[in-house]
């Protein structure tokens, strides 16, 4: 669990905001006209990379290298230089995302720079040139490829490991995949990692040092290359200052109008209660003072999607130029795919130049607005606070509106991290002299925390390691219980504990009993898969461990234990498919549609008979305190209905799932039934059934050019 960084005002006393809303018109104070005087395009200039690319450079062909440094300072530049250095030596290059939306990023970039016949993708979706010169994949493919390489015995045919977003290292459900790859990863391959918000960055290069006996150098960068400037917006639209001016040495505060009005007792409201602000007053405000095209950051999906709706067309119809060049590329981009073509958000898109952006959208979609944010044809993207983690489309401004956002659990301020990722994005290089962090008032906005946020460094990276039953089975595959004793020794988690025994006896006895917990919950899960059959009482894998470890997925037990029990359909491509969708949803249902008529009788007989057949033991799993998915018909019956060819919109409309999350599912269920399908050794019949499972499942719009 994150630790709280502060515990914002949420919400505010009744009290707190009037009820009384007077009409927004355009204002600045006085002392910003200066500021906006810089508002402009930088003249053109020969590119000179600054010294801490220089420095990176150099440190990366002599050992690993860590490098922090603001987004759009130019990280990846690093990465292409590098990359163009060892492919003149005949070396080989993975470079590794958190994302598949960033990796298909990097992929188009690498592939105009050195030519696509020389660079791949891996993603799971996409298998495309595994053995070109450069390799770009998400960081589970790159893990599951050093656990095959542990097992095998063969090296991993790279000269160089990039690590791109290396702050998710510290992510609470993925950051265990970039610690297992640190890990294992052969000492004889240099690592580069890249970051923008990483707090501890000396902690993690002696941790990487201390296990991979090698020097990682720290390169570190703290300026943007673009100033940016932090406004805020009273509800009268007037624009401040945000923070006032602070002599040498001391912390800024905020503007003394901005403390004022946080601090009063009764203060204006900007739009009604429980309603979302009057955007289209907003964005003529920003027009005025140019400071277009904007991202705004809103704490939900459903926001997203109801702000576009709040503006309207008078930005755009006084650009007919732009308006004309707008029409034409959204043309372009959505040609030949009718789920885009016809899209709902597409009349807005056109007539305001503004989107929404976020995870319920088509993955296709989001490209789509991302293609049309990035070539500077919106005026507005309406975003949650995810958007900002990964993902390169600037602009000249960021609009904040909520000091905290919903973890899934609870609403916890943002950390200085998560504020300091929504920022960079405020400032396109080349682009803007100068970007804009705007803040607006409102029930969830805390503008003392603000500036405290502003004030504050990146959060420490603390480590995410955890026992998983897929680790368990990999790791058994290629050690011996000792040697994964010693492995669990070199987590970062261990190096913490083992730091922080210089803390005095308190400490000692903490962290002592953290790195017992560590070893404990791999023998707890070890002993879980003895009694289950497949790991022997001497920790070497069964028959049906060694085939089981193939199933790299979230769980791995529970299918494997329907494969061996024949719970899952070996003939039928869409009913496996749909019985595989069932492990992989992550949504709770009621059992309503199991007494429908409508439903197809063939999948309700598989459907029950698997779960009622894996009940015993998915309650074992319970039992010893694993987790174990509770199985829904519902899932099931829209990835049957998606594999028999039933329309999209169709499935979407008569479905409790957002175009996104099916998608998701899809998708999920898709890598599920690959790991299945590698199972043609011990199963033939059932792997030959999940290859065409997958090509029932994965076609348009799941899977486009855009994906």
């Amino acid at each position: 669990m994150r630790k709280k960084f502060y515990s914002p005002k949420r919400p505010h006393k009744k009290s707190d905001i009037t009820t009384h809303i007077k009409p927004m018109k355009p204002g600045s104070d006085k002392s910003l006209k200066k500021v906006f005087e810089k508002i402009g395009i930088p003249e053109e200039c020969r590119f000179q990379p600054d010294p801490f690319q220089i420095q990176a450079i150099k440190a990366i062909m002599k050992s690993d290298c860590l490098v922090t440094a603001p987004t759009g300072s130019g990280k990846t530049w690093i990465a292409e230089q590098v990359a163009q250095k060892i492919m003149q030596q005949k070396g080989k290059i993975w470079y590794a995302t958190p994302l598949k939306a960033l990796t298909n990023s990097i992929h188009a970039q690498f592939s105009k720079l050195f030519g696509k016949e020389n660079v791949g993708i891996l993603t799971g979706d996409i298998k495309e040139n595994p053995d070109a010169a450069i390799v770009i994949g998400t960081t589970e493919i790159l893990r599951n490829q050093l656990y095959d390489a542990m097992y095998t015995g063969d090296n991993l045919t790279s000269d160089l490991i990039i690590l791109d977003e290396a702050h998710f290292l510290g992510d609470e459900q993925r950051g265990v995949v970039w610690e297992e790859i640190m890990i294992y990863l052969p000492v004889r391959i240099p690592l580069l990692l890249l970051s923008a918000t990483i707090g501890n960055p000396f902690q993690i290069a002696k941790w990487l040092e201390s296990i991979r006996g090698k020097k990682c150098h720290v390169i570190e960068n703290h300026d943007r290359p673009v100033p940016l400037f932090p406004l805020f917006m009273h509800p009268s639209g007037t624009l401040f200052p945000l923070m006032g001016n602070a002599s040498p040495g001391e912390k800024q505060k905020l503007h003394k109008k901005v403390f004022k009005f946080a601090n009063a007792k009764n203060r204006p409201s900007m739009g009604h209660a429980g309603q979302l602000p009057p955007f289209a007053d907003i964005l003529h405000i920003l027009d005025r003072y140019h400071l277009l095209p904007a991202i705004f950051f809103l704490k939900s999906r459903a926001e997203c999607d109801q702000a576009i709706k709040l503006c309207n067309s008078s930005l755009l119809s006084k650009n007919p130029k732009k308006k004309e060049a707008l029409r034409h590329r959204i043309n372009e981009l959505v040609s030949g795919n009718p789920h885009l073509a016809d899209h709902k958000h597409r009349s807005f898109l056109e007539q305001t130049a503004t989107a929404s952006h976020h995870s319920g959208h088509l993955p296709a979609w989001k490209v789509v607005v991302e293609t049309l944010m990035a070539g500077g044809l919106l005026d507005a993207m309406f975003a949650t606070s995810t958007v900002a983690a990964g993902v390169n489309f600037p602009a000249r401004s960021v609009v904040v509106l909520n000091s905290d956002r919903f973890n899934g659990t609870e609403f916890m301020g943002l950390t200085p991290s998560e504020f300091q990722q929504m920022t960079g994005r405020a400032g396109r290089r080349g682009m803007d002299n100068i970007g804009f962090a705007i803040v607006l008032p409102g029930k969830f906005m805390d503008l003392n925390y603000v500036a405290k946020l502003i004030n504050s460094p990146p959060l420490d990276i603390e480590s995410q390691i955890n026992i998983n039953f897929s680790m368990v089975l990999n790791l058994l595959l290629s050690h011996t219980p000792d040697q994964i004793k010693l492995l669990l020794e070199k987590s970062f988690a261990s190096h913490l504990i083992l730091s922080g025994k210089k803390r005095g006896k308190k400490a000692r006895e903490k962290f002592g009993t953290g790195l017992e917990l560590l070893w404990n919950d791999f023998l707890d899960h070890m002993d879980f898969m003895i009694d289950e059959k497949f790991v022997t009482k001497q920790g070497t894998l069964t028959e049906d461990g060694i085939w089981a470890s193939k199933l790299r997925i979230d769980a791995p037990l529970l299918v494997a234990q329907a494969i061996r029990e024949n719970f899952l359909p070996q003939n039928d491509p869409a009913l496996l498919a749909a019985i595989i969708g069932s492990f992989v949803n992550e949504k709770e249902f009621t059992d309503d549609p199991l007494y429908s008529k409508a439903l197809p009788k063939r999948l309700k007989e598989v459907f029950l008979d698997a779960r009622k057949g894996l009940k015993p033991f998915a309650e074992k799993l319970l039992e010893k305190g694993f987790d174990a998915p509770n199985l829904f018909i519902q899932p099931s019956l829209l990835i049957y209905l998606w594999a028999h060819d039933e329309p999209w919109e169709d499935i979407v409309t008569g479905s409790d799932f957002a175009e996104g999350d099916l998608a998701r599912l899809i998708l999920r269920t898709g890598d599920n039934l690959r790991q299945v399908a590698k199972l043609e050794e011990n199963f033939p019949v059932i792997a030959k059934t999940a290859k065409e499972a997958m090509d029932l499942l994965l076609k348009e719009p799941i899977v486009t050019i855009y994906t």
